[in-house]
This record gives structure tokens, C-alpha cells and sequence, in this order.
């Protein structure tokens, strides 16, 4: 873990467009909130098969015009090459500085997987089309991406994104240090040498939680899962005990050397505030 030290921190939080003007309204409220905190950045996800391309390019700018740095999800998966490139464009004619660059998901009903099938073709044809301009973020899985074969086919995959050009990761929440570190170190045996920023999720609700889990592969440790159960109804009581959790895995992944973090904030502005400012966070 000594390589990542040397990095300065990077504090960012992400968002989804929202699909709703009371969304969008309640978006608005939050990020004015959340700037206070002076994160690195906001970014803002991207649908399956860019389903909400509109809705991150308009949330992008929002963001952009309010005097923050925002960093748009692009996903390549079911895209041609003319549309990414057009989107590109609009990004840099915006200075837009920083991109996270994605496989995605293919829309449901659709079996066409585009001109760019995986994240490491997307980042090598930023960069073949921009050079520079991008700072261009990339995933990483500590727990293992849901459709690797193996672990260390998944560290493969992960070595052709940072061989294209990304210039960072961040990571998919995890409740498990040891995770992290374990794939921070099997990395450094491979000489990747970028900042692998670990994604913190807050945890305001246990259903909801579990039901993303199960989507994208994250584990919840039994022992949380135990507890979180025990809650019930208790919302309240949740909430405060998921906010010592999370910030308990902040602080310790912080002291150990992790270069930053990334806060998936589900356009709630409280958990994410919580821990920012109980850890005195600053970029």
C-alpha cells in the first residue's frame, strides 16, 4: 500500500440524473448542500445502453454552471463510435475536464453491443480522440467484477483499462477493508500505478441496500447484515448505526493509505455530510 500514499487525497461524491422535475428540484438542494464540503468533484451516472445520456449531460452542466467540477459517467457498451465522439465534443466545448469511463450495461431488449464492447476500447479512444484533455477515471472491483471468471481475470481486465490510459480508479463499495487492500496490493504486483480510490455507500436502508448488492455484486459481511436486520422498522436507529459503520470504514481505509474516497450519495445529502465532516475531510 505505500505507493498509494504518495498521492494527495481526493474527495468526490456521485449523483443520478434525476427523472422527475421534483427530482431535479431536490438534486438542485442537495448539491447546493454538498458543495459546501468542497469535494474534488461530483459525478453523475450514466444509464444502461446510455439511457439517461440527456439526463447526465444536463445534469453535468448544472453542475458546471454552479461553479463546481463535474465528471460525467460514459458507458460504451451499445454505442457507435460517431456518438461517443459527438458527446465528447460537447463535453470539452464545456470544459468538462474529467470523464469516468465505463463498459455499462446493454438496455434491456437489445443485443447490439456497439462499435466499443468493453471500458478499455472506450478509454483508449478518448484518448485517441482528445489525447489529454481528460482526466479519465475507471472502475475497479476489490470484491470482483459479477461476470469475471476469476480473480485474476478480473485484475487482467483491470490492467487493459490502466494500459489504455485511465488515469484513476474508484472502486465499487465494499464493507470489507481487507478487500480493498488485498486488491491494491495484487495490483502493485502487477506495476499498476494509478490512485485506486475506494467508494464509500452510506447505509440509510437496509432493503434497498441488499437489493443493490445482489445487483452489482457487493458483499454486505453477515455480521452486518445481521444487525441491519435487527433494525426492523427502526429507521432511525438504522440510520445512525449504518453512519458509524460507514465512517468507521472511512476512517480505517483512510489511515492505511487508500487515496481518497468516493461517496455515493443516492442524491441524499445527510450520511455523506456526516462522515465528511466527522473525518474533517478536505481536498
Amino acid at each position: 500500500m505505500q505507493s498509494q500514499k504518495k498521492y494527495k487525497p481526493s474527495f468526490s461524491i456521485e449523483f443520478f440524473p434525476p427523472k422527475t422535475e421534483e427530482g431535479k428540484i431536490k438534486l438542485c438542494n442537495t448539491r447546493e448542500e454538498l458543495a459546501q464540503l468542497n469535494p474534488a468533484y461530483f459525478s453523475v451516472t450514466y444509464g444502461a445502453g446510455g439511457s439517461t445520456q440527456q439526463g447526465t449531460l444536463d445534469t453535468v452542466l448544472e453542475i458546471k454552471q454552479a461553479g463546481c467540477n463535474a465528471a460525467p459517467h460514459l458507458t460504451c457498451i451499445g454505442s457507435s463510435k460517431q456518438g461517443v465522439r459527438d458527446l465528447l465534443q460537447t463535453y470539452i466545448d464545456n470544459d468538462i475536464r474529467r470523464i469516468v469511463a465505463l463498459r455499462g450495461d446493454m438496455p434491456s431488449g437489445t443485443h447490439d453491443m456497439g462499435e466499443l464492447r468493453y471500458a478499455n476500447e472506450l478509454v483508449e479512444f478518448i484518448r485517441a480522440e482528445t489525447g489529454d484533455h481528460f482526466h479519465i477515471e475507471v472502475a475497479a472491483y476489490p470484491e470482483f467484477h459479477p461476470q469475471a471468471k476469476s480473480a485474476e481475470a478480473d485484475l487482467v481486465n483491470f490492467k487493459r483499462k490502466v494500459d489504455a490510459g485511465a488515469n484513476s480508479a474508484i472502486t465499487q463499495y465494499f464493507y470489507n477493508a481487507d478487500a480493498y487492500f488485498r486488491f491494491v496490493d495484487d495490483c502493485e504486483r502487477l506495476g499498476l500505478d494509478i490512485p485506486i480510490v475506494p467508494g464509500i455507500m452510506p447505509i440509510t436502508n437496509y432493503k434497498n441496500l441488499a437489493r443493490f448488492s445482489d445487483m452489482c455484486g457487493a458483499e454486505i459481511p453477515r455480521w452486518l447484515r445481521k444487525r441491519l436486520e435487527d433494525f426492523g422498522d427502526d429507521a432511525a436507529s438504522l440510520r445512525a448505526f449504518g453512519r458509524q459503520v460507514s465512517t468507521q470504514l472511512a476512517k480505517d481505509l483512510l489511515e492505511q493509505g487508500a487515496p481518497g474516497l468516493h461517496f455515493y450519495s443516492m442524491n441524499q445529502a445527510d450520511s455523506t455530510q456526516a462522515i465528511w465532516r466527522e473525518l474533517q475531510l478536505t481536498n
